[in-house]
């Protein structure tokens, strides 16, 4: 230490050179190896606090916060070189960027998904819009093949009659009442025709009856048959009663018993035929049906002649 004497005979100190301010420690944080941030990425995720993007003078804690930045970016986002720039360099849009590019990949699975629902609700209304079609037009096809079967009725023909005997006598009902009975038997003869050219029949008939005004005095059942396309038949059914009460009802037999060949008994013949046809199997029905009324005369000396009966029907 060097004095130096002022002139009044005071001795000043020579003054030191200004002291620079007392150093601080240096701390040195090693950031994680390549090595190490894989293994920790794989592993479970830290809980960090999000990295300050600011900058700050003091050396450790610029090296921590920075460490700290490189970490938490590197789990987040392993491997992606572009990321780990922008938080060492301190981006602040860096969180900004990965929100926005995280909204849209959801957007984009939203979109999938409701292009994958929607592409499959558009095959469903497609597949029931065709067959709605088919069915429309398979109808309308069935409408068709009905309306042309109506066309082709068959021909019915009612050709004679013949009645084989006849008798009236004296007999007792069920019931023990005495009264006149009636036997016959006779055979009637129809030309049934199917004018049809692309389908056949089924023939049903009612019983074929005899009635004298409201008394019925014979019956007979016709045998079911099927007919082809374009061909006929003759059908002979068998009508006859046993037996039958007559309670005085027809006037004409009581005054003629003994005289039966001089009988002359006026007669209806009614039934109603029945035809129907398979057009499209079960799926098509076409039925026609055609009532039948004829008057026929009974002769008593005419037994065993059949009567002509084509121009004494009635066909409805």
């Amino acid at each position: 230490m060097h004095a130096k004497t002022d002139s009044d005979g005071t001795s000043v100190e020579a003054s030191w050179p200004p002291r620079s301010p007392p150093r601080r420690p240096i701390y040195f944080v090693q950031s994680p190896s390549n090595h190490d941030v894989e293994k920790m990425s794989y592993g479970s995720s830290p809980t960090g606090s999000p990295a300050h993007h600011y900058y700050n003078s003091s050396p450790t804690h610029h090296s921590r916060e920075s460490s700290t930045s490189r970490f938490s970016a590197s789990l987040k986002k392993p491997g992606s070189l572009n990321a780990w720039k922008h938080v060492q360099l301190g981006d602040p849009c860096h969180r900004r960027r990965r929100l926005v590019d995280e909204d849209e990949d959801e957007d984009e699975d939203d979109d999938e998904m409701d292009g994958l629902y929607g592409g499959s609700g558009r095959n469903v209304r497609l597949y029931l819009c065709i067959a709605l079609f088919f069915v429309m037009l398979f109808t309308v096809f069935c409408l068709v093949l009905w309306g042309a079967s109506k066309a082709y009725k068959p021909k019915i023909f009612v050709k004679s009659i013949l009645f084989q005997n006849f008798n009236v006598q004296a007999g007792n009902d069920q019931s023990g009442v005495p009264t006149d009975m009636l036997s016959l038997n006779s055979t009637v003869k129809i030309l049934y025709r199917n004018p049809a050219t692309f389908f056949a029949v089924h023939v049903t008939s009612t019983p074929l009856e005899l009635h004298y005004f409201q008394l019925k005095l014979a019956s007979g059942q016709m045998q079911k048959f099927s007919q082809s396309r374009k061909t006929q038949r003759n059908v002979k059914t068998v009508v006859k009663g046993y037996q039958v009460p007559l309670y005085g009802g027809v006037s004409v037999l009581s005054s003629a018993k003994e005289h039966l060949d001089r009988v002359s008994l006026p007669l209806n013949l009614t039934f109603v035929m029945r035809s129907r046809a398979y057009i499209l199997g079960r799926l098509v029905e076409s039925k026609f049906y055609r009532r039948v009324r004829c008057s026929v005369t009974l002769h008593g000396k005419a037994l065993g002649k059949a009567l002509n009966l084509t121009k004494s029907c009635i066909y409805e």
